[in-house]
C-alpha cells in the first residue's frame, strides 16, 4: 500500500518548528476553512499550536508581501500561504493569480524560507468550497504538509553541504 503524503511527513521532526500562516481574509468562507485545514495538518504531524502565528491580509495580492516580511523577520522556519481567487468576467483574475504565484515563489527564493502555495485559483465559488472542505483533501492541509516537506528537503540539503565541506 502506498504511503500518503501526510504519512511521510509524520516521520519528519517537527519539534519546535515555527510556522507562519499568511491568509487572505477576502472570500473568508473559503480561506477560513483553508486556515483551519492547515492548522489541523500541522497539529496532526506534531507541530505545537503555540509555535504557529497566523497573519491575516486583506486579499491574495497582499500575501507575497506579508510572507516575505514574515520570512525576513527570522522568526519562522516555513510559511504557509493561503488565499482564494475566483475567476470573474475580466482579466483581473489572470493578473492577480500570476502576480501572487510569482510573488510567493520569489519571496521564498530570496529569503530561503520554504513557502507553500495554498492559494486557490478557481472558476467558481463551488470549486473553491469543494477544495476547502474537511479532511486531508483540504488544500490548506495539503499546503501545510508541502511546506513541512520542503523544510525537510532544505535540512537534508544543508546536511549534505556540511558533509561535503568536512571532506
Amino acid at each position: 500500500m502506498k504511503k500518503s503524503f501526510t504519512d511521510e511527513v509524520v516521520a519528519i521532526d517537527t519539534t519546535d518548528l515555527r510556522v507562519g500562516i499568511v491568509v487572505s481574509t477576502y472570500h473568508d468562507f473559503v480561506t477560513g476553512p483553508l486556515r483551519d485545514g492547515a492548522m489541523a495538518a500541522l497539529t496532526h504531524v506534531g507541530v505545537s499550536e503555540k509555535t504557529v502565528v497566523v497573519v491575516e491580509v486583506p486579499g491574495a495580492f497582499e500575501i507575497p508581501f506579508a510572507a516575505r516580511q514574515a520570512a525576513e523577520s527570522g522568526v519562522f522556519d516555513l510559511i504557509v500561504c493561503l488565499g482564494c481567487l475566483i475567476r470573474g468576467e475580466t482579466p483581473h483574475f489572470d493578473y492577480i493569480s500570476s502576480a501572487v504565484a510569482h510573488g510567493i515563489m520569489t519571496a521564498s527564493q530570496v529569503t530561503g524560507v520554504p513557502m507553500s502555495f495554498g492559494v486557490l485559483t478557481t472558476n467558481s465559488r463551488e470549486e473553491a468550497v469543494a477544495r476547502s472542505g474537511l479532511g486531508s483533501t483540504n488544500k490548506g492541509w495539503e499546503s501545510a504538509i508541502a511546506a513541512i516537506h520542503m523544510v525537510d528537503v532544505a535540512r537534508r540539503l544543508h546536511q549534505m553541504g556540511s558533509t561535503k565541506a568536512d571532506r
